[in-house]
């Protein structure tokens, strides 16, 4: 009997920690000499494709090792393929600068060896049309030498009712009537 509840336990164990470290596999970015990070978590995507939906924010966190000293500043810069052309993923200044999104209080500058991981939020617009596309993501020091580097696969779908951020769902904003004041107000 105890010996029944002691793989019960365990298999429990095993499950949780497998949900609470989803790593999503992603590829190698096409110039192979450019470091892998550790792990890549696209929030709710193991397996790419990974569907990104308009009028949502994406969220990306990046576990990678510096493989250089005293790095005071890092950009993420984006590259979308789709239907066989390659062009730059303009991100806003906020979302590039990957000193200011890293994670459990890590800050740069990185040095040599230190693994810290990148919060990459990126908002799907609305205009973005609904295509299969890869997405190739390098994280870049002030010399423009690539720290780390992966790409995946994603497909752009219509939004739902509600935003996914941090594996959160929040309900969109909309409006109701006060029948006491017969005023609307936005929730």
């Amino acid at each position: 009997m105890c010996h029944k509840f002691s793989l019960i336990a365990l298999i429990g164990i095993l499950v949780v920690f497998s949900l609470a470290s989803a790593e999503t596999n992603v590829k190698q970015c096409k110039d192979t000499t450019k470091p892998t990070p550790l792990m890549v978590d696209i929030k709710g995507c193991t397996q790419i494709p990974c569907d990104v939906y308009k009028g949502q924010t994406t969220v990306v966190q990046v576990h990678f090792v510096s493989t250089k000293d005293n790095i005071h500043k890092l950009t993420a810069k984006c590259y979308a393929t789709a239907l066989g052309i390659t062009v730059p993923y303009e991100l806003p200044d906020d979302v590039a600068d990957v000193c200011q999104n890293l994670l459990y209080e890590a800050m740069c500058p990185l040095y040599a060896t230190e693994d810290v991981v990148y919060d990459f939020q990126f908002y799907v617009d609305q205009y973005y049309p609904e295509i299969p596309a890869t997405i190739e993501l390098n994280l870049v020091d002030k010399d423009n030498e690539v720290i780390t580097c992966f790409s995946a696969s994603i497909r752009v779908r219509k939004g739902t009712a509600t935003n996914n951020v941090n594996g959160l769902e929040a309900a969109e904003p909309f409006l109701f009537k006060n029948n006491i004041k017969n005023t609307f107000h936005l929730i």
